[in-house]
């Protein structure tokens, strides 16, 4: 919590106001996750009342669809394009809202001289549906956004390209350029409060998946096997079966 409080403070997230008349603050709740990795090991505990057409009118959440990342991947694969990951520490709190939405203080949190105060947000806060409505960095960098996929940027200069695709807070992207793909790295680094993730490479696998099946029937104890069943099991053809396609 403390974390996540001086990341408000540093981004500025946030200003304690007297509240103003028939100001109705909306409350905050903590909800802690696990985080994991693909391989399953906790990175940490990650820690909602709004209403639509009250505090929101629109919905925005920049989510690339698997199939996008598959599809990214399979290009990816023949170009010869090194991919990397990065995960943006607090995108949430890099976006300037427009709504007037004030927020009561964290319960336990209160300032000791002003525990009457409001935050008055000046940034999107985690939970908000706000949250990064607006892309408009990429846009600026001379990034074009896909027409099909709005989580697909493209860049082009002179005869390379960098792809760019956003899943919430991790950005995937390669190119064809080495200089491009770097300088893009850089650019995010200073923009943002980014963690390099993955310099060893890029590697799909399905361990976590695995463990959530096997969790999900039980089976977590079970013992391992290299292969699903006996390697002595003796197979004959079925005369009188269907044939099988």
């Amino acid at each position: 919590m403390h974390e996540e409080l001086e990341n408000f403070e540093r981004n500025h997230v946030w200003d304690l106001v007297e509240p103003p008349p028939n100001c109705r603050p909306i409350g905050t709740k903590r909800v802690f996750k696990n985080k994991q990795r693909e391989n399953g090991i906790v990175v940490r505990n990650k820690g909602f009342c709004q209403k639509e057409g009250i505090d929101y009118e629109e919905t925005f959440a920049p989510v690339a669809r698997l199939e996008a990342i598959r599809i990214l991947l399979a290009f990816a694969a023949p170009k010869g394009f090194k991919l990397q990951l990065m995960d943006v520490k607090s995108a949430f709190l890099n976006w300037f809202i427009q709504e007037e939405v004030y927020v009561r203080q964290p319960p336990r949190f209160e300032s000791a001289k002003f525990s009457d105060r409001v935050f008055k947000l000046r940034k999107a806060l985690y939970g908000l549906k706000q949250a990064l409505k607006s892309l408009s960095f990429m846009l600026k960098s001379g990034f074009v956004m896909g027409s099909v996929d709005k989580t697909l940027f493209l860049l082009s200069r002179g005869g390379d390209t960098l792809i760019v695709q956003i899943y919430v807070d991790d950005i995937i992207f390669g190119g064809s350029s080495h200089a491009l793909v770097s300088s893009f790295a850089e650019q995010m680094s200073r923009e943002f409060e980014m963690n390099p993730m993955g310099p060893e490479g890029t590697f799909v696998h399905q361990a976590k998946y695995t463990k959530d099946i096997l969790r999900k029937f039980d089976m977590g104890d079970s013992k391992p096997m290299t292969t699903p069943m006996s390697t002595n099991t003796a197979l004959d053809d079925d005369v009188d079966g269907e044939a099988v396609d």
